[in-house]
């Protein structure tokens, strides 16, 4: 049986005491928006744009909050700029990061930034982990909220499944 990660998630990031969530709409990230969303401990915040989430992030952290950032590998590329203010300023932001753009993506546009991702956020001072199988999720999760720097973990398009048209 399939690891419900986005439960497990919600269940680290309720133990770490994260109580803002920054979100883009996304598929990938559904069930566990949905969850959050019901969570009366957490305030989640959709967002125009990802970027948005890094200002969420250093609101909440300046006011003693921990906070996380919920996108899509598309996004990233939205967020390079600000994303200097976390090192620079030490903010200890976990980014959760649905990849497209992986092996069997039927949309060409998702394969650029899908591809960058990774080593975009590094060059940004981001620490990088991946999810390759649903069961590793929860687990780098919960790691990377101990740590005192950016983190993101990446979730492999194997995890979040294969988006089609015909869906």
């Amino acid at each position: 049986m399939q690891p419900d990660w986005p439960q497990e998630v919600h269940r680290a990031l309720g133990k770490a005491q994260v109580r803002i969530v920054g979100y883009v709409p996304d598929a990938g990230h559904s069930r566990l928006i949905e969850l959050c969303q019901g969570d009366r401990k957490m305030l989640s915040v959709v967002l125009t744009t990802e970027e948005e989430g890094i200002g969420l992030a250093a609101g909440a952290w300046l006011g003693g909050e921990k906070s996380v950032l919920l996108m899509q590998s598309s996004g990233v590329g939205n967020v390079i700029n600000a994303a200097g203010v976390l090192k620079t300023c030490r903010i200890p932001l976990v980014m959760i990061v649905t990849m497209r753009g992986e092996e069997g993506e039927f949309n060409t546009w998702q394969v650029p930034m899908g591809t960058a991702t990774p080593a975009v956020l590094e060059a940004m001072g981001v620490s990088v982990q991946r999810a390759a199988r649903a069961e590793e999720v929860a687990p780098l999760v919960s790691d990377s909220l101990k740590n005192p720097h950016a983190t993101a973990v990446l979730i492999s398009q194997l995890v979040i499944g294969i988006k089609s048209f015909q869906e």
